[in-house]
């Protein structure tokens, strides 16, 4: 199988959407020898911030000479983006090659009359199959979304299972609640697992600590935020404090990365429970180091230009945080293209009242694409300047007419098309900070 082929097959079993279960998975698995056993996992769930947690944890393990696989979705740049080790995506030879694996087994299961596997099903699977060829010591583990019923959820003993900040997306698939939603994520415990999380709310926080019971899991350890200290935020380097860790410094911007940093540290200290060994100059190292694409990423200066995936409620009453943090008094052109199925209505609510003028567009995937006059006429409820871009060239090319050396441009809403950004913007010569 080819590269074109292999991705054409995964694009065709795309088509099944979201097929929350794990019996197709734990079949396709099983016709494949379980290549998941043996290996040894962080598992991350959350609704914001899994990326930026993987990023920090896969770039400690890395620079600790632990080899490090990792999956994760969605991608930016390309598809194989979402199948690394050692910290570089694979090529596409070993996308066609483990395609072609996978696909052979999930076609016997829709001969014999079984649901064949979903994309995300196909791709995790080549990921379990990769790691393991690869010889990995340790996998950091994304959900694809929710936890319990989540295809990743298939590992049997995880040594630590991280949660994220909860808040509410696909609630058409975890439930309309916070609580409902949270018990979704709580799904990855597992007996005798560690369990860290980030800070959330005493009703969570106390949801949480049932069901780790009911797991078997040993407990759980969130973020303090009061031993968050002496932070220090900027947009190139952040600075902080953490319990043991004095003076630590981060790359990514954004005012809730220090927390995400501080969860990743108490996954460092989990496994260090667990016998793992770690130098501090690499762990210095591994947080500095760590990049995260698409969240409030910086890749121009005079004007800054920003792209950052905020899409649901909570990512955007953070972006707008940074935003008044960063940017007091500067003039802000938003660019925005959002999904039909996100909540695009409080995601404009809470965003627009900053911008100066509004840009939208449509998204490549144009049948959950809100279109851009739609998006248009959603955002003119919360703002009176607001353009209908025919093209995300066309948007990026009015934001620097109507910006100047002082102002800040900012792409925002659905990952889908901030890699097309990036890829106009360095294109123009504007270049990237990093």
């Amino acid at each position: 199988m080819k590269y074109k082929e292999a991705i054409e097959y995964i694009e065709k079993w795309g088509s099944l959407g979201i097929v929350p279960g794990l019996s197709t998975m734990e079949e396709l698995l099983k016709r494949l020898g379980n290549p998941e056993k043996g290996l040894k996992f962080i598992h991350i769930a959350g609704t914001n911030g899994k990326g930026s947690v993987l990023a920090f944890l896969s770039q400690i393990l890395y620079e600790n000479k632990y080899k490090v696989g990792r999956y994760l979705s969605p991608t930016i740049s390309s598809y194989e983006e979402r199948f690394q080790v050692q910290q570089k995506q694979i090529s596409k030879a070993e996308v066609a090659r483990l395609v072609d694996e996978v696909s052979q087994a999930a076609d016997k299961m829709e001969a014999e009359g079984l649901n064949h596997p979903t994309a995300f099903e196909l791709e995790t699977a080549m990921a379990f199959l990769l790691f393991q060829k690869k010889k990995c010591d340790l996998v950091v583990l994304e959900t694809g979304m929710g936890g319990r019923l989540d295809a990743t959820n298939v590992i049997e003993d995880p040594l630590v299972c991280v949660i994220t900040s909860i808040s509410k997306d696909h609630m058409q698939f975890l439930g309309e609640t916070l609580e409902e939603i949270t018990l979704e994520k709580a799904g990855i415990m597992k007996k005798d697992a560690k369990v860290v999380t980030a800070t959330q709310p005493e009703k969570i926080i106390k949801l949480l600590r049932e069901q780790a019971k009911k797991a078997g899991a040993e407990g759980i350890v969130k973020v303090e935020e009061k031993e968050i200290k002496k932070i220090k935020y900027g947009l190139e380097v952040q600075r902080f404090s953490y319990k043991r860790w004095k003076d630590m410094e981060i790359s990514m911007a954004g005012i809730w990365q220090v927390e995400n940093a501080c969860l990743s540290l108490e996954a460092i200290m989990a496994l260090e429970d667990l016998g793992y060994h770690f130098q501090e100059e690499k762990i210095r190292k591994g947080l500095k180091e760590a990049v995260w694409k698409g969240r409030f990423q910086v890749l121009a200066k005079k004007p800054y230009f920003i792209v950052d995936g905020a899409h649901n409620y909570s990512s955007a009453s953070k972006l707008k945080k940074s935003l008044e943090f960063y940017f007091t008094n500067k003039q802000i052109i938003y660019i925005i293209g959002m999904f039909r199925d996100k909540e695009y209505n409080q995601v404009l609510e809470e965003t627009c009242p900053l911008a100066s003028h509004i840009i939208t567009i449509s998204l490549p995937n144009h049948n959950r694409s809100l279109s851009s006059l739609e998006l248009a006429e959603e955002a003119k409820k919360f703002h009176p300047r607001v353009t209908a871009a025919t093209s995300i060239e066309e948007a990026i090319e009015l934001a620097y007419l109507l910006a100047d050396k002082n102002s800040v441009i900012l792409a925002f809403g659905s990952l889908s098309y901030l890699g097309r950004c990036m890829e106009i913007m360095e294109k123009s010569g504007t270049g990237f900070l990093k």
